[in-house]
């Protein structure tokens, strides 16, 4: 199970009852990734310092003025936590508790780069998170206790927001659970009403508003750890005594619960989904209705397709291809395994990544096919020629199979 916990939380006067709660799950054997923010604890420090610190698309600018102060916030923050979980006095609910803390450079991060013409400098993002260590240090019985600061292979340190590492963390290590606490009891909808359950699909809508609440970064990371494969995503709040054990253990919880469905989920595909992505093209390229890709084309392009799971098992897929030019999409590979065929999965599929295209301000899909015309039709695509396609498509098209080309204009 993996925590987030933000700094406000960490200042807040319920701290030591959320310290409570970790260390009753940790006695109950829940294996715990705790991952820390300092936001509050930085702002702090910048303005005793008058430093003046800018944001970017809800980013921090880290200069090299500001990166010491954010370290020194960083590393209070980790501190006071450890010291938190290391009490054990008589008469309280740590007594004979004994928890072990363990922590190091679990995050390896690159920097975020220029975005929209601005340097963020040393604000930086995951590239990679040390799992074994990770495993090791929860298998022992400790908790892994991370912080949001990420180290380069040139030896540099970013600055990093926890949200995104405690999503990659979750993903990565295959976690049951991703809680994130905020000051919100959960999230509510555009009429103010609590929603105590959502699905993929929910979330999509109320991530469509561009907000800048730690509730919506929160909603944002439980998303994305679900659509990554994480069953169950909690968002809680840390203003409330006994939250994170409410929610996990009573029948109606006590915040927002995000969900997958387990027995059919619509989700962008993973590096380990290609051995199910062959099986369903490979039969489809062998009667010469699909192109043949290579396993290393698809391993390199995996992240343009989505697939539909039943069950753990691969029964759909497609390919979303983005062209920049006229603001046109491609969708390829669609394929769905026999046993599923005339059950609608390629056209709520579709649907699926249509909504994708909108995201990407993409206005019109193509498709070439050779044996599957009538149902691009009753998908709503309509005939057209080669010449309406994007430039870099028309050059590679082989004229030897005759594909046909159909386009459909999205709302």
């Amino acid at each position: 199970m993996v925590i987030m916990l933000p700094g406000a939380a960490v200042n807040h006067a319920n701290f030591a009852n959320i310290i409570h709660d970790i260390s009753l799950l940790h006695s109950l054997g829940v294996r715990l990734v705790l991952v820390h923010g300092a936001r509050q604890q930085i702002d702090r420090r910048l303005g005793d310092k008058s430093i003046d610190s800018q944001f970017h698309r809800g980013m921090r600018i880290t200069d090299q003025g500001s990166l010491q102060c954010i370290l020194e916030a960083v590393g209070s923050v980790r501190l006071k936590i450890e010291a938190a979980l290391s009490t054990g006095l008589p008469n309280s609910p740590m007594h004979n508790a004994h928890i072990k803390v363990r922590s190091g450079n679990i995050v390896t991060a690159m920097p975020s780069g220029i975005i929209d013409g601005i340097d963020l400098q040393y604000t930086g993002q995951v590239r990679k998170i040390d799992v074994d260590a990770l495993q090791e240090m929860i298998h022992n019985n400790a908790i892994a206790l991370v912080s949001p600061v990420g180290y380069s292979l040139t030896g540099e340190l970013f600055n990093l927001t926890y949200t995104d590492v405690a999503t990659q963390i979750a993903i990565d290590l295959k976690a049951d659970k991703l809680i994130a606490l905020t000051k919100a009891h959960g999230i509510v909808d555009e009429k103010g009403v609590m929603q105590r359950q959502l699905t993929l699909l929910q979330c999509e809508k109320l991530l469509l508003k561009k907000e800048t609440t730690d509730s919506h970064f929160s909603l944002k990371a439980c998303y994305k750890a679900c659509d990554q494969g994480v069953t169950r995503a909690q968002i809680v709040s840390y203003t409330e005594d006994g939250a994170i054990i409410k929610e996990l253990f009573s029948r109606d919880g006590f915040g927002t619960m995000v969900h997958r469905d387990s027995y059919e989920t619509i989700r962008r595909a993973r590096f380990d989904d290609v051995g199910g992505i062959i099986e369903l093209l490979t039969p489809l390229e062998e009667m010469g209705i699909l192109v043949r890709r290579s396993r290393e084309r698809l391993e390199q392009e995996i992240e343009h397709f989505t697939v539909m799971e039943k069950d753990g098992m691969i029964v759909s897929c497609a390919a979303l291809y983005p062209f920049k030019q006229k603001n046109t999409g491609e969708l390829a590979c669609v394929a769905t395994h026999p046993d599923y065929k005339n059950q609608g999965k390629a056209a709520k599929l579709l649907m699926h990544i249509e909504k994708q295209a909108h995201k990407l301000s993409i206005k019109q899909l193509f498709v070439l096919t050779t044996q599957t015309a009538h149902w691009f039709l009753e998908q709503g695509f309509k005939p057209t020629n080669i010449q309406t396609l994007p430039e870099e498509k028309q050059a590679p098209y082989n004229y030897h199979r005759n594909s046909k080309v159909f386009v459909k204009a999205l709302d």
